[in-house]
């Protein structure tokens, strides 16, 4: 009889299926894309038309027919109920070829791959031929990723390192990111994260069930990145003290996190904030197969009461405060955009969706957000699954300031665009910055942004989403501004409609400001008024977390200054490297504010600067071609940029395909301005183009940061 003595991979399946990247020794394929077996038989060779081959595929613990996780099909039965096919490709007289294919919508995991022969002496034999992991498929068409550009598919899927954006709107800085997703062990990591979500504890038939929707996969991910409701991946911490884990500002890479999370039995890692979660996130959906990029929002609203208002409260120093409400604008904010179709949607609404893995808010119960269509966004159809309303107001809220004195809160003015700038991503195959503002909302202060806001408004007002608040003050206002811009430019000053304002406040920074050094600047003032003015002005000094969250004022001052009709002056101002050092927080963000008022009148003149101090990057030199399984020499130049000795100093260097392991140097003691460099040895492992990643901390910084890409060739 006909019996299959072994199964053989072609050892195309992987190339084809674009998977060799995590490996060419277990079958790893995409579904609606066929792959090939070679079974070999003993006593004879398979006869069609005499025998038949049966084949069954099973996923998950509670396989089953009804609900797509287990299927039965044979070879070329053209009416077949079973959605996976399988035909003959060739025949011999001790083997034959077969090649199957699993629709575009099969639920994407772990296959058990059974056949049964069903010989014409009429005996059935069954054999277990093994397991194959079947993805999602972005190069076929019929299935609900799939991208029809070969440079963005090789950007969003195939490569494993990229750049997440930090700083703040006129200052953004690249911080360098390995995502790995190919890496030793990840695609089993990513699998048993799928096993470990609360839908699958809860209902593991229907769950296994459902993994074939990437909008139901994208939301099981989503919050299992963080672990407010589960075992998730990463703990979030917003605060100064990480004793018992890792600054999330020390981070280069997602590997080192996804593997320490699956070594210690699935225990949260600690500590994570918004850009750690979305870059974990981008590597499980990569490795999966769905299309996914990490964006940052500069000036990110959160609004915690749905009236797209951000309210924030100063006191008469022009100090920030903390609210009950806790509306806060992040410097900035980030999150994944990944690439479906919306069926469940109205036409013309799939494409980029927005995934926030960040626990900000609860959705249906669970602590995650999204997908959020992005032209549903921009078109405030803030009433489309899933999460809109929320990501609407992150890009396009308003911003209230109030002035809180003697108990009572008063109006400074409204701020319809400081909301939502510079959306930013790492550009295809490029390491330039790809601003996609214009993907999320109209260009501010146009008639179409407006229109857009009011009808997201009265969309939110007629479902009653969390009650509106301050309803009259949610009219359209003049085009006033809460100004805050980087450490490198002049920014708008704040401004009142042209009736109101005779005076205007600016700040200017002298020198750039790099850390261990002085910060000069000065407060501008501009009298456009035919009349004398005499203003007390109040300026303060405090450090913000990236979310916006103030910390205590380090430096105050007062100034008067008299001006003459149409006159200018500047107050010149300084705050010493021993004023800010040990106040300043790891984000190396200070707000500086100032709070003037005229003798003559009632009105209030706010402005702010957010100054973000820089550090020396890390320098990376290769020494020499890069080669396959040949050694490699790498220097790494780093400095102490203090004026003070620095200890606890560790070096930490990885890059896929170039380490097989997140690599750590311990450096000891830095003296005062110490420049220095080492060489590390390694043997790349995977050819083409790959990115070395380095983070130095000390005691007193946790994120000096520095990159180089290179090219490893083939082996000779």
């Amino acid at each position: 009889r006909a019996a299959p003595q072994t199964w053989r991979l072609s050892s195309r399946n992987n190339v084809q299926h674009h998977t060799e990247e995590i490996t060419v020794d277990h079958l790893l394929v995409r579904r609606g894309q066929a792959f090939n077996l070679t079974l070999y038989f003993r006593n004879r060779g398979f006869q069609p038309g005499l025998d038949n081959i049966i084949f069954v595929v099973e996923t998950g613990p509670l396989p089953d027919l009804a609900l797509g996780t287990r299927a039965v099909f044979s070879l070329a039965r053209h009416h077949s109920p079973s959605p996976w096919i399988a035909w003959l490709e060739t025949n011999g007289a001790t083997s034959t070829e077969v090649s199957l294919c699993a629709p575009p919508t099969a639920a994407v995991g772990r296959y058990l791959l059974k056949i049964h022969i069903d010989s014409f002496q009429g005996s059935v034999t069954a054999y277990q031929l093994g397991e194959f992991i079947l993805l999602f498929n972005p190069w076929c068409p019929e299935d609900a990723v799939y991208l029809d550009s070969e440079p963005q598919r090789q950007e969003y899927v195939m490569n494993d390192y990229g750049f997440i954006y930090q700083g703040s709107k006129n200052w953004i800085r690249p911080c360098p990111w390995n995502y790995g997703q190919f890496e030793d062990k990840i695609i089993d990591i990513c699998l048993k994260l799928l096993d470990k979500s609360l839908h699958f504890q809860t209902d593991p038939a229907t769950d296994c069930a459902l993994r074939g929707s990437p909008v139901y996969v994208s939301r099981v991910v989503c919050a299992m990145i963080n672990s407010n409701d589960d075992n998730g991946v990463l703990n979030g911490k917003w605060s100064e003290n990480y004793t018992d884990g890792a600054n999330p500002a020390e981070w280069t890479g997602s590997v080192a996190i996804l593997k320490q999370w699956n070594a210690t039995g699935c225990q949260p890692v600690r500590y994570g904030q918004c850009w750690v979660f979305a870059a974990v996130m981008c590597t499980v959906m990569r490795c999966l197969g769905i299309p996914t990029r990490v964006i940052t929002n500069f000036d990110s609203g959160h609004d915690t009461d749905g009236n797209l208002i951000i309210d924030e409260y100063y006191d008469n120093t022009g100090r920030i405060l903390g609210n009950k409400k806790k509306d806060t604008i992040w410097n900035f904010h980030v999150w994944n955009e990944c690439w479906m179709a919306r069926k469940d949607l109205p036409p013309g609404y799939g494409g980029w969706q927005v995934l926030d893995a960040t626990p900000q808010e609860m959705s249906n119960g669970i602590y995650c957000c999204g997908p959020a269509s992005v032209r549903a966004i921009k078109e405030g159809e803030v009433d489309l699954n899933y999460d809109t309303p929320f990501v609407f107001s992150m890009v396009n809220a308003d911003c209230m300031s109030w002035l809180v004195q003697g108990g009572k809160e008063q109006k400074l003015h409204q701020d319809t665009s400081s909301v939502g700038n510079f959306i930013s991503t790492k550009s295809i195959q490029s390491d330039e910055r790809d601003d996609i503002t214009e993907n999320y909302k109209y260009e501010e202060g146009s008639l179409q942004e407006r229109q857009v806001f009011l009808k997201a408004l009265q969309k939110l007002k007629a479902r009653s989403f969390h009650g509106s608040q301050r309803g009259a003050e949610l009219q359209p206002s003049g085009p006033t501004s809460l100004s805050q811009d980087s450490p490198r430019s002049l920014h708008t000053p704040s401004l009142r409609p042209s009736d109101v304002v005779q005076v205007s406040l600016k700040f200017k920074l002298l020198d750039p400001p790099n850390m261990g050094q002085d910060i000069c600047f000065v407060l501008l003032a501009l009298n456009m008024s035919s009349q004398f003015k005499d203003l007390k002005v109040n300026l303060s000094a405090q450090s913000l977390l990236h979310d916006g969250s103030p910390l205590s004022p380090f430096w105050q001052d007062t100034a008067f200054i008299t001006l003459s009709p149409k006159e200018a002056k500047t107050y010149p101002c300084k705050i010493s490297y021993s004023q800010y050092s040990q106040y300043l927080s790891t984000d190396k963000l200070i707000r500086i504010s100032a709070l003037g008022e005229e003798k003559s009148s009632p009105e209030k003149i706010l402005v702010n600067k957010i100054i973000t101090l820089s550090y020396p990057s890390i320098t990376i030199n290769v020494l020499g071609a890069a080669v396959v399984n040949q050694p490699l020499s790498i220097q790494v130049i780093f400095s102490n940029p203090l004026s003070e000795q620095v200890e606890d100093c560790v070096l930490t260097v990885e890059g896929s395909g170039l380490f097989k392991k997140q690599q750590k140097v311990f450096l000891g003691v830095l003296k005062p301005q110490h420049r220095a460099s080492i060489i590390l040895e390694t043997v790349p492992f995977k050819s083409g183009q790959r990115q070395i990643q380095a983070n130095m901390r000390s005691n007193k910084f946790k994120d000096i940061k520095g990159y180089r890409n290179v090219y490893v060739d083939f082996a000779l």
